[in-house]
């Protein structure tokens, strides 16, 4: 059975887009989907399905199922979980880790780039750095500045041109451990 992972952008944050895991996780339920799991409440969502459909069909469901039954309007950022665990093998920060003041994060992109930018895109003010775009992933450093780290979503989203929903790496890591029941 094919499994996804869906990242769902801005739900839970700020007080904005607030939903009950459980209200998220019926709604995929009430799609078909089998297994379904919540992680953590930034809206990260595990899912089989024994459907075919394409991966767009299948985000535009979710978002319109979101949108009707709990009033959500997030960009739904669709991902096989074998994509998920390729990435993780691949370990996109290698040598990046700079030691414990610094948090990496994967800044999911709705759809490849086309906008004109150079590496590493970089806001010294936040502490963020951009080091590396693959697909449609950004792969980003932050370091403590102030006594506070920044969080790289908007700058990702500007350079980029695209919209994207971040996590920081160790919850990626985390969530690939987890499967369906």
């Amino acid at each position: 059975m094919p499994e996804y992972v869906v990242f769902l952008r801005g739900i839970n944050v700020g007080g904005r887009g607030v939903v009950k895991m459980e209200s998220l996780r019926r709604a995929f339920l009430d799609l078909g989907y089998e297994r379904v799991m919540t992680f953590i409440q930034t809206g990260n969502v595990m899912f089989g399905t024994i459907g075919k459909a394409a991966e767009a069909e299948m985000a535009a469901a979710i978002e319109g199922r979101l949108r009707d039954k709990l009033g959500l309007a997030a960009a739904v950022l669709l991902r096989p979980r074998r994509e998920i665990e390729r990435l993780i093998r691949r370990d996109p920060f290698g040598d990046e880790d700079a030691g414990k003041d610094v948090k990496k994060y994967v800044a999911f992109l709705l759809r490849r780039s086309k906008a004109g930018y150079d590496l590493p895109i970089v806001s010294a003010k936040d502490g963020l750095e951009v080091f590396s775009v693959e697909g449609r992933e950004a792969f980003v450093l932050s370091r403590r500045v102030n006594g506070r780290y920044g969080f790289p979503n908007e700058l990702v989203e500007a350079a980029l041109g695209v919209p994207a929903t971040t996590r920081n790496w160790n919850t990626v890591l985390r969530i690939a451990e987890h499967r369906g029941k």
